[in-house]
């Protein structure tokens, strides 16, 4: 293993710290035209957060290759704290998007970087700082990896750190990952889901099926459907709510729309607890929606999701 030493850009550890892997999705733009652009999930949650001003961190295995090296300045443009990242030489992780709307994916990594990635080694003092860790998408399916996340989230859990999930469904979540999914489930004091991914992961056409067995693996947990440009709905303990988004002049890139309203969501929980649902649910849904705009979670701000917070529709749930 080798971890590249870095420029300590925060004085003070991360307080928020996302989990997983960080890619290079090659997308198609045309028949024979591909186009490069870092990503992943659990990455780009961290680049989310800390655009909106959280103290954040990626923590995973990056290649040391150009590749890697992209999504290493990224994560430093990002401010991330890069103290949590660590780079070894072996191949990246590549995700091919050969299909946008919907998005359909296939990953090449065999022995890539992210599955190097070790908890131990993280930067001295880390779960004191930690007040959220972030777990999710396909690095809770690739081995070794995996087994070392899961017991991580379970230990955090242990010491009082909460958790949020995201299982963000791809075609390699079959039966097998039917356990990790109720463990990070049960565990879980956020999850985010779409009703795709409830579709995908319960094997059902009606993802109310899916919702159904999350709430009664823990009911205690706080639940976020999206629905893509229908908005989303929170499943809370004071109140279950429903939102559209606010119209926008012009939709640019959808892709990693979901992550910035993760990140909006844990945003507001963090930093305004004492808020209720209806909050938190407009600041994810305007966080999403300022993605969509042509900012990507790139682009985020706290002020540009701010402008938008009070154009989110809000009334009570009903199911979708």
């Amino acid at each position: 293993m080798s971890l590249t030493p870095t420029t300590v850009v925060h004085a003070d550890l991360a307080s928020f710290v996302s989990f997983g892997e960080a890619l290079t999705d090659m997308i198609r733009v045309g028949p024979d035209d591909w186009r490069s652009r870092s990503g992943g999930s659990p990455w780009n949650v961290a680049i989310a957060m800390s655009r909106l001003g959280q103290l954040s961190a990626f923590a995973g295995g990056l290649s040391k290759d150009p590749f890697g090296q992209d999504l290493w300045q990224a994560s430093a443009d990002a401010c991330l704290d890069l103290r949590f990242i660590q780079q070894f030489a072996k191949s990246p992780l590549i995700a091919y998007v050969h299909q946008v709307d919907p998005p359909e994916y296939a990953f090449v990594g065999d022995d890539s970087a992210d599955l190097h990635f070790r908890p131990h080694a993280l930067p001295a003092g880390w779960r004191r700082a930690l007040r959220w860790a972030h777990f999710g998408s396909i690095s809770l399916t690739r081995e070794p990896l995996a087994a070392r996340l899961i017991a991580l989230a379970e230990s955090l859990k242990d010491e009082g750190v909460k958790i949020s999930y995201d299982p963000n469904y791809r075609i390699t979540m079959d039966s097998r990952y039917d356990r990790t999914l109720e463990r990070m489930c049960r565990m879980a004091d956020v999850i985010k889901v779409s009703d795709e991914d409830l579709r995908g992961l319960f094997r059902s056409r009606d993802h109310h099926l899916g919702l159904a067995q999350i709430a009664a693996w823990n009911p205690r947990a706080i639940v976020m459907l999206t629905l893509g440009e229908r908005g989303a709905q929170l499943f809370h303990p004071k109140g279950d709510l429903s939102a559209a988004p606010p119209r926008l002049e012009t939709v640019g890139d959808t892709i990693g729309a979901g992550d910035a309203s993760m990140a909006g969501l844990l945003y507001s929980l963090m930093n305004g607890p004492q808020h209720d649902a209806e909050e938190h649910l407009r600041w994810a849904v305007a966080a999403g929606a300022a993605a969509c705009s042509g900012t990507s979670v790139h682009g985020l701000t706290a002020g540009l999701v701010s402008a938008l917070v009070d154009r989110v529709e809000i009334k009570r749930a009903e199911l979708a």
